[in-house]
């Protein structure tokens, strides 16, 4: 018998039992000097700790002009991790270690925890170098 599924919809269905459902969720505002962008967090461990944390400032490094990267100034507690992200996933690399993807991609195991999702246009960050950005709660 043939799976009923295509390996689409099997990762589609992947992304969303591991990285938590982010409706009815805290949403965050991202500003930098290169725009502005609003976010849902995931419902997950690692999520709920970073929205206590806010808000932050994080300087930011651009990583395989896909991503930027900024440490976080505690780590988070740990929660299921994925390998495949997509453009605008907010992610968690190592327990301190915040990601924003402006690509769709994958990473290396042991994948990233998924910390939400940008609703907004994330290819300002799309542009070499570093950018400081401020992380709130959305009013």
């Amino acid at each position: 018998m043939k799976p009923i599924f295509s390996a689409g919809f099997t990762a589609a269905a992947l992304t969303l039992n591991l990285g938590g459902s982010a409706l009815a969720q805290e949403r965050i505002l991202i500003s930098s000097d290169w725009g502005n962008v609003s976010a849902e967090l995931a419902d997950n461990a690692s999520a709920r700790a970073l929205a206590t944390m806010l808000p932050l400032t994080i300087e930011m490094d651009d990583h395989l002009r896909q991503e930027k990267t900024g440490d976080l100034p505690t780590a988070l507690p740990a929660a299921p991790r994925q390998r495949e992200f997509s453009t605008g996933t907010l992610g968690l690399w190592s327990s301190g270690d915040f990601v924003i993807y402006y690509r769709d991609g994958r990473v290396p195991q042991p994948g990233i925890v998924i910390l939400g999702q940008v609703q907004g246009d994330v290819s300002v960050f799309d542009r070499p170098g570093k950018v400081t950005v401020k992380i709130a709660k959305a009013q």
